[in-house]
């Protein structure tokens, strides 16, 4: 019987590693590597904001048995307050493409230069800030109700490079980016990882054929989701046709924006840092307690007075429309 034990012990010991982790831990947390590389990002409108405290998470080309397919974009709770959302991404090297998963942190690490959208334009975010213990909203690049949520500012960024859909850093025709000073301090920050939320919509999305490459062709049906996991009803947005290009009027009420801000925002050229520190919390205890409407978000409680009206001039109109898309 000892020596029976022993053997089994010895058998688990090898074979262990090669159990395979489910499709949505392959993906964000411990990564793949293939020899093909992720289609082009689709465009898509961004669905409105469900409630205060939700941060949006960009959608990204996973890839599984069959193929390559769409996670939608979706607006997800971090999983504590002060943390941002790093988006993952793919990366050419050593004759692969590697997906380096997202993370939440203090601060927006490197995410390969690629532009998602929606204040993420392939350094930093300039889509929100915490404020306060508050998520606070830039209504030029997200789709904001701002009768419902108050704890917003309004502040474009200058388009400074060619805006294109590639989904992947470095090989031939990739992004060229490499990490800024910034990024590779964030990259040492105390990180955590998706929220099981997070892993189950990147789950659910694996087990929809219609989200496959190879069904869709770059324009999947569901785009993007209002919540993690909900794939029907009015918060599910399909992408648009390529080359298509959203610009919203300078003059619109705010509250009649609900439809979209599309996910094509204007390059930035910073990494704007939310508070240092954080603390454990949900939806309900992330209400706003101030209101910044329409006006340049307030800089005297983010660390060393990095704020987006800091580096980005604004330059169009005041983001409230119908939304818009900065793809040519």
């Amino acid at each position: 019987m000892s020596r029976l034990l022993k053997l089994s012990f010895l058998l688990l010991l090898v074979f262990a590693p090669l159990v395979s982790p489910s499709p949505s831990q392959a993906q964000i947390a411990v990564g793949v590597s293939i020899r093909i590389g992720p289609p082009a990002l689709p465009v898509y409108p961004q669905p409105i904001c469900p409630a205060p405290g939700y941060i949006w998470s960009p959608g990204y080309w996973a890839y599984g048995p069959a193929g390559y397919y769409w996670v939608p974009g979706t607006w997800v709770v971090a999983p504590a307050v002060g943390l941002l959302w790093t988006p993952g991404y793919w990366g050419w090297g050593g004759g692969v493409y590697a997906w380096h998963g997202g993370y939440w942190g203090p601060h927006v690490g490197f995410y390969g230069g690629i532009n998602y959208g929606f204040g993420y334009t392939g350094v930093g975010f300039v889509g929100g800030a915490w404020h306060g213990g508050v998520f606070a909203y830039n209504t030029a690049v997200t789709n904001v109700n701002t009768t419902i949520i108050h704890n917003t500012y309004n502040t474009t960024v200058i388009n400074k490079t060619v805006v294109n859909n590639v989904a992947y850093n470095g090989g031939p025709g990739g992004i060229t980016a490499r990490p800024t000073a910034a990024e590779e301090m964030a990259a040492r920050d105390h990180h955590i990882e998706a929220t099981q939320a997070q892993l189950e919509h990147e789950h659910a999305a694996s087990q929809n054929r219609a989200m496959l490459a190879s069904e869709n062709h770059g324009r999947p049906a569901i785009a993007a989701t209002s919540r993690p996991g909900e794939f029907t009803g009015h918060g599910v947005t399909a992408a648009h046709a390529p080359g298509s290009v959203n610009r919203p009027p300078s003059t619109v009420n705010a509250a009649d924006h609900a439809a979209v801000h599309s996910d094509r925002p204007p390059n930035a050229g910073q990494n704007h840092a939310p508070q240092n520190g954080y603390q454990e919390h949900s939806p309900n205890n992330n209400r706003p307690t101030e209101t910044h409407a329409n006006n340049s978000h307030p800089n005297n409680n983010h660390p060393n007075n990095e704020h987006p009206s800091n580096a980005h001039p604004s330059h169009e109109g005041n983001g409230h429309g119908e939304g818009h898309s900065d793809r040519p």
